[in-house]
């Protein structure tokens, strides 16, 4: 699948063969001219992410991988989608909304409180885990700057979880297996 996408925001110096996140999957920039550019989605992004769902015109949550030198202002997030998860409720609680979601099983050891998940590439904080699903508490100005203030309960998000936790996990895995 290729997509072509016109941030509303201009790019400068985005390069062919750059790596962005789109909605949180992690993509290669195929071509550009400054104004829009293309990347192509493979059949394995297609059955693992929310990629193959987009219609045109949709709008999606765009991050530039992190330069070398740069100030890292957050969690580590790869663009490495570990599942596709469902917003089941959104609670209004002041000037914040709470949105729970229910994640894949897969997913559900990496939910810890307070620990970080990665929603559609929006790097957030989990609270109030159980059995599968988990809570994130959005401040207005995520909710102005992505697209989470539009999704609905029963839309499907792209999760990734925390990619120090799952290294801890194989690591752990491996050593019980005498690697």
């Amino acid at each position: 699948m290729r997509l072509t996408l016109a941030p509303t925001r201009r790019l400068t110096r985005l390069a062919l063969g750059e790596s962005i996140s789109v909605n949180g999957a992690c993509l290669t920039v195929t071509s550009g001219n400054g104004k829009h550019f293309t990347v192509d989605a493979s059949p394995e992004t297609l059955r693992r992410t929310t990629v193959g769902a987009l219609t045109r015109g949709a709008r999606v949550n765009l991050e530039r991988a992190l330069r070398l030198g740069d100030r890292l202002g957050g969690h580590i997030v790869l663009g490495h989608v570990d599942g596709v998860g469902r917003l089941d409720a959104i609670t209004p609680e002041g000037d914040w909304v709470l949105y729970r979601f229910r994640a894949p099983k897969l997913i559900w050891p990496y939910l810890v409180e307070k620990g970080s998940i990665a929603i559609d590439g929006v790097s957030l904080t989990v609270f109030r885990c159980q059995d599968g699903s988990f809570t994130v508490a959005l401040i207005p100005h995520t909710l102005r700057q992505t697209t989470l203030a539009e999704r609905v309960p029963g839309d499907r998000v792209n999760l990734e979880a925390d990619v120090l936790l799952k290294h801890i996990e194989a690591l752990l895995l491996a050593r019980r297996r005498g690697r």
